[in-house]
């Protein structure tokens, strides 16, 4: 029998001498007033339509869109890939093999569990800077990245073996989403026949991936988004994502970009817009005859930074310069001949000169004229305060305060040190300066702009100031290609631009150690330090233990800054260094003019390089090859393992759900203000020895300098829970309502010792007495990356309820599905003005409701010692039926394998 759904009227597409099935929407009434994104989720629905998850009322309500009404009906988005990083991917294939052994040990059959989809994987996260600036960096890197990580490596080539649809990209390839947009990603896919005498079927290429910045594909036309490795297993399980059909940000882009000014700057403007707009859980839609003039890596550039906006995604439709992308990174004619007859054919095609062409109708729309655009940097530590760049001295001296400890010695402080001499830090210095991340080293014009610029930055005799950590990590080999064929990487070799790894390194904390001299004077000095980097991240606590100001800038920057070597100097006035003449060197002198870029960007990047590079993809070098595999379809769990181990979401896991009850005498674990991430609050970066973690891995037998970093011990649990809340920026203000000092790091207030201890410690107290934990947050709660980890650490540490003035869509979703219950305090209210300090005891009436329907609010009751009670009702997050049938079953992984169980 045919696996394509019943009901649908199949129309055949014809391409040359192939035909192709497609279901054609392009007929549909009110498709051609609907956004490019709107018309992608139509074709979604229609072909994916089963008369039970996906409905013809789903299909109506989003033909019938109405671009001024508040997101109201629900639809069930599925998605045609998964694609995942191995920090977020790893416990996704631990989640699989585990729910394995559930599976058999209720009698079933293990080999349900299979994606449903073809699920893609990039190991591209756990490679560290931990040398730089030298020769074969990157060749020393890799083999301690090896060391660290054979267990972990080991298991993904089991998973690799042992479930079908999935396909691992081994180290040093790239990063996921370079790799993604140069070579996974389709745009449109086929899908051989399921009998004999049926066409292949033409389909909308569209992924989830757990990583946020997955959106960096909506430049090729591909929806997509980031979403927690919980919600990304479920989809490769076959589930569809039940998500509200969303408000759409029309932004405009006109006029060109001028000198001087690179995709960075618009990029970090357009950030800027767009978070002071507001579009949180919106799509936001890039539109108009502008856009012919945006070549693709600049639009991937933009797509990227989308969870920096905070829409869902930041797509661009597909049109001539999709088809030329795709032929330049070496996809075959007969794709990009699809691609474009299918997008024709089904009115997914972009071209404003077509006399048929109507605008879409948009929520609201932004504008930008490009050439308004300013030289800019963002910091310290959020992508979306903009700086422009002859402001950016007197905007760190600004915030240089807020970051000095009260007594700190403002005299510059000698260090010593064997490589690199002897000098003087003061505040601001610039310790790392990294050109890193997907965003701007997938796009040639920024990376060939540092690559001029070091060249006549080394011609003129300039060098690096002797304390920054300088390096290099692009997002794909094409990228190296291509520098050395323009002979630039001689030239970032010599400024300490030495390649240290493919893979995404400082942008997520993997910036390896500073000089330990360097080190040693800033912490025992309380200096506070810079990085500067070509990344989207910058939030606190993420770059380095030894920093504590992040700011972002284009890859000609970050070699700026490291010439520079600190923040406290205007570039745009004063000298970076001196000439052999003695003459001053302004950034002026060797910025490379856009005409130069492009000249060397049109000799060098070439077709060839791309189908070079990508021929043997999956195959992986001597030491990927030489892992020693395990086999069958079962994992055997290695008891004594610190990084891969069974985990216990399904212990005890019965046929049907037990009925929600409410929720008495919880007490507040942690108590946060505004704008705490997923950084703050999921396990990243080093492990200290004397935390909960570290404590962990010695009593295993594990060394400090073998402790590696949490993001590749994701498969652990018991490192996870441990390391949950335990940033170094985190301010749990709940010691301050007892009294005490507010710690920064991991602290809290046991109200059952009376004692203040770790925030693990504490909840293993309350978790021995049954007393169930509630966070109490501000706004923005859960900004940043996709982070499973920052809700499944909740939950392991017993949290039931997360009580916050608003959430980021993507971390309240993960709450969900992990059995966490989001609430919103009133519109206008918060912990100040309802007079809460986090020391009352709580209750919640009304959770049992949703176990028939959910309610808009539950009344929530907190009482204080002295017998004072306060009575407020939350708003419910759980904002569609979907999210409340996983919220009944415990979390979406137990709804999935019930029914996959059930043989639903």
């Amino acid at each position: 029998m045919s696996d394509r759904p019943t009901g649908q009227v199949l129309s055949k597409l014809r391409m040359g001498d192939r035909e192709f099935d497609y279901y054609r929407i392009a007929d549909l009434p009110g498709l051609d007033r609907l956004p490019y994104s709107l018309r992608v989720l139509v074709e979604n629905l229609v072909r994916n339509r089963d008369g039970i998850n996906i409905t013809d009322e789903q299909v109506d309500a989003l033909l019938g869109w109405d671009p001024d009404a508040e997101p109201s009906h629900e639809i069930q988005f599925t998605p045609s890939r998964v694609v995942m990083q191995d920090f977020t991917g790893v416990p996704c294939i631990v989640d699989l093999a585990t729910m394995r052994d559930a599976v058999r040990d209720l009698g079933g059959d293990p080999e349900v569990i299979n994606p449903q989809v073809p699920a893609q994987m990039v190991i591209d996260h756990s490679v560290q800077i931990d040398l730089a600036g030298v020769p074969g960096a990157i060749e020393h890197n890799m083999d301690v990245e090896y060391q660290r990580n054979r267990e972990r490596y080991q298991f993904l080539r089991w998973g690799q073996q042992a479930f079908r649809n999935f396909r691992v990209v081994p180290p040093g390839t790239g990063i996921i989403h370079q790799v993604n947009i140069e070579y996974l990603a389709q745009v449109v896919m086929q899908k051989e026949p399921g009998r004999e005498g049926e066409r292949p079927l033409a389909y909308l290429d569209s992924c989830v991936g757990t990583d946020s910045h997955t959106t960096m594909v909506n430049g090729l036309g591909i929806l997509g988004w980031g979403v927690g490795g919980i919600e990304a297993e479920a989809a490769m399980l076959g589930q569809p994502i039940s998500m509200l059909v969303p408000r759409v940000v029309g932004f405009k882009l006109t006029g060109s970009i001028p000198e001087g000014v690179t995709a960075t700057d618009v990029v970090l403007t357009v950030t800027q817009m767009l978070r002071e707009h507001g579009v949180v859980g919106k799509f936001v839609e890039f539109y108009g005859r502008g856009l012919s003039q945006v070549p693709l890596a600049n639009r991937a550039t933009l797509g990227n930074m989308s969870p920096e906006f905070g829409s869902t995604c930041g797509i661009f439709p597909i049109d001539e310069v999709t088809l030329d992308y795709l032929r330049l990174t070496g996809r075959s004619e007969e794709q990009i001949a699809l691609v474009e007859a299918y997008a024709k054919a089904n009115r997914l095609w972009h071209d404003p000169d077509d006399p048929n062409y109507t605008e879409p109708r948009y929520s609201e729309t932004l504008e930008l004229n490009l050439s308004t655009v300013r030289p800019s940097i963002a910091g310290p530590k959020r992508p979306q305060d903009r700086i422009a760049l002859d402001q950016s001295r007197s905007a760190y001296r600004a915030a240089l305060p807020d970051y000095e400890a009260p007594d700190a010695d403002r005299k510059p402080v000698p260090v010593h040190t064997e490589t690199h001499g002897d000098f003087d830090l003061t505040n601001g210095a610039v310790v790392i300066a990294s050109i890193t991340s997907c965003t701007n080293t997938s796009n040639p014009s920024v990376m060939v702009a540092a690559g001029l610029l070091a060249r006549k930055a080394r011609a003129l005799g300039l060098r690096p100031k002797p304390w920054v950590k300088t390096s290099l990590a692009p997002g794909s080999q094409v990228v190296t290609d291509y520098l050395e064929k323009a002979g630039l990487t001689e030239d970032l070799d010599a400024l300490g631009f030495e390649l240290v790894g493919y893979g995404c390194a400082t942008c997520i904390g993997n910036s390896g150690p500073l000089d330990p001299a360097v080190s040693k004077a800033i912490n025992e000095h309380e200096l506070t330090m810079t990085a500067v980097l070509s990344g989207n991240r910058n939030f606190e606590g993420r770059i380095s233990p030894d920093v504590k100001m992040n700011y972002l800038a284009s890859p000609p920057l970050v070699v700026a800054y490291a010439l520079a070597g600190s923040m406290d100097v205007d570039l745009v006035k004063h000298p970076l260094g001196e000439a052999p003449d003695g003459s001053p060197v302004y950034l002026r002198d060797i910025w490379p003019s856009n005409e130069e870029i492009q000249t060397v960007i049109n000799r060098t990047l070439d077709r060839d390089m791309y189908v070079r590079d990508y021929a043997q993809v999956f195959k992986g070098d001597e030491r990927w090859l030489g892992l020693d595999v395990p086999s069958g379809q079962l994992f055997t769990w290695d008891p004594d393992s610190t990084y891969v181990r069974r985990q216990t979401f399904f212990d005890g896991l019965t046929a049907t759900p037990a009925p929600l009850d409410d929720i008495e005498g919880a007490r507040v674990l942690a108590l946060l203000g505004d704008s705490v991430t997923t950084d703050h609050i999921s396990p990243a970066g080093a492990i200290k020895t004397d935390g909960p973690a570290g404590l962990y891995l010695e009593e295993h037998g594990i060394a400090p300098k073998d402790f590696n970093s949490y993001g590749s011990r994701r498969g652990n649990h018991e490192v996870m829970v441990r390391g949950t809340f335990g940033n170094i920026r985190l301010r749990n203000q709940l010691l301050a309502s007892v009294g005490l000092e507010v710690r920064p790091g991991g602290f809290t207030y046991d109200f059952l010792s009376g004692k203040p201890t770790t925030i693990f410690e504490a909840s293993r107290d309350y978790a021995g007495q049954g007393v169930p934990l509630v966070i109490l947050a501000g706004k923005e709660y859960g900004t940043g990356s996709s982070r499973d980890w920052a809700a499944k650490g909740t939950l392991m540490l017993g949290v039931r309820v997360v009580i916050a003035q608003s959430f980021e869509r993507i971390h309240r979703s993960n709450l969900i599905g992990m059995g966490v219950l989001p609430l919103q305090f009133p519109q206008g209210e918060s912990v100040e003005s309802l007079g809460l300090d986090g020391t009352e005891t709580y209750g919640f009436e009304g959770i049992e409701t949703i176990n028939r329907e959910i309610p808009d609010t539950i009344k929530v009751t907190a009482r204080r010692d002295d017998g004072c009670t306060v009575s407020f009702k939350a708003k419910v997050r759980i904002d569609t039926p979907g999210e409340a049938d996983y919220y009944r079953n415990g979390g979406i992984l137990q709804y999935v394998l019930r029914n996959l169980m059930e043989g639903r």
